[in-house]
């Protein structure tokens, strides 16, 4: 399968950068913010937004993770890897690798509906454009405009990069 580079290592740590920036500049005023990541790439992404904010700010990191089946999220139990009362009157971001139809970003959500949130904002590193339920990406780092048959691939570690197939 042919696949062409999209972004490469030092254009995805670019993103990264800006994106913790973007955070910041919206959430300046706060001591602590929880950033959650979703299984598993999101996570990934998460944890690099949040060294990054950790050098550019004194707010305290508090790093969660979502974990739900993506491609069957209405019949599997979502679960964030910190207890309500954690994230509670806090400002969450919640990140993912890729932003397509915007199913697991919605259920993803959803898990914090039941909490008193100070602010709940989305980040995607790459937003696709095909939104099918009602939710956007408050922070994205890339728009690329795909066709449903197009794949999108965020590569963490060797071969790092996001590839296009």
């Amino acid at each position: 399968m042919e696949r062409t580079k999209i972004l490469d290592k030092i254009q995805l740590q670019q993103k990264v950068n800006r994106l913790a920036w973007q955070i910041y500049e919206r959430n300046y005023s706060q001591k602590e913010i929880v950033i959650v990541g979703i299984e598993t790439r999101g996570v990934e992404l998460s944890l690099r937004i949040s060294e990054v904010l950790q050098n550019i700010s004194e707010m305290k990191i508090l790093n969660a993770t979502v974990s739900l089946d993506k491609d069957n999220p209405y019949n599997s139990n979502i679960t964030c890897s910190l207890s309500s009362e954690e994230i509670e009157d806090k400002v969450v971001i919640l990140v993912d690798d890729v932003l397509s139809s915007g199913k697991t970003l919605m259920y993803a959500a959803s898990e914090f509906l039941s909490v008193p949130l100070l602010k709940l904002s989305t980040l995607v590193l790459i937003n696709r454009n095909h939104n099918r339920y009602p939710i956007k990406a408050d922070f994205e780092g890339m728009s690329l405009s795909t066709t449903l048959q197009e794949h999108v691939n965020v590569v963490f570690g060797k071969d790092e990069g996001v590839y296009l197939s």
